[in-house]
């Protein structure tokens, strides 16, 4: 699976009220929570994204992203908002497991997250674990997913992975 998007860089310890400020924690909804996506720590962020059906956006930050709380709306805010792939040094973990749950590709790697400035052009190929930015013509290595992991993206989620499960597994008993 590849992903073409523009890098949007953040800095270390971005916790999970700068993703989605706790006031917004009402609702599981999205597209709802979306429109406030990184207001902690960029009341700009929604708008600089641009048209809502834009894609191609991803978030680029330091160490320990999506510390703090374990709330499971951060990294549902992320996607929500059409981001296509989160790329740290580090991120917390249980902000890891919630991302990996429903869908979000997320990537460990050092030297991409200093590398990378916002507004770079990259190409990711998370199968092979390779991230190019295009804007520097440099590329990363990042530990791919395992193939179970890559499932659950590709099914958009861990929910939706079980349900084919359980379909493929109703089919071929």
């Amino acid at each position: 699976m590849e992903i073409k998007a523009t890098a949007h860089k953040f800095g270390d310890n971005i916790n999970t009220d700068d993703i989605i400020p706790a006031r917004y924690l009402n609702t599981y909804d999205p597209k709802e929570l979306a429109r406030h996506c990184m207001e902690g720590a960029d009341e700009e962020f929604v708008r600089k994204l641009g048209h809502p059906s834009a894609r191609g956006h991803c978030i680029v930050a330091g160490k320990n992203f999506g510390c703090g709380s374990s709330r499971e709306q951060a990294p549902l805010a992320i996607k929500g908002a059409d981001i296509s792939c989160v790329i740290a040094e580090s991120f917390a973990r249980i902000f890891y497991r919630n991302a990996i749950n429903i869908g979000l590709p997320i990537l460990e790697s050092e030297r991409a997250s200093k590398r990378i400035d916002s507004g770079d052009e990259i190409l990711i190929d998370l199968n092979r674990g390779k991230v190019t930015n295009l804007s520097k013509k440099e590329n990363y290595k990042v530990q791919p997913f395992p193939e179970f992991i890559q499932e659950i993206i590709r099914a958009g989620g861990l929910m939706n992975y079980a349900k084919e499960k359980l379909k493929r597994k109703r089919l071929n008993p």
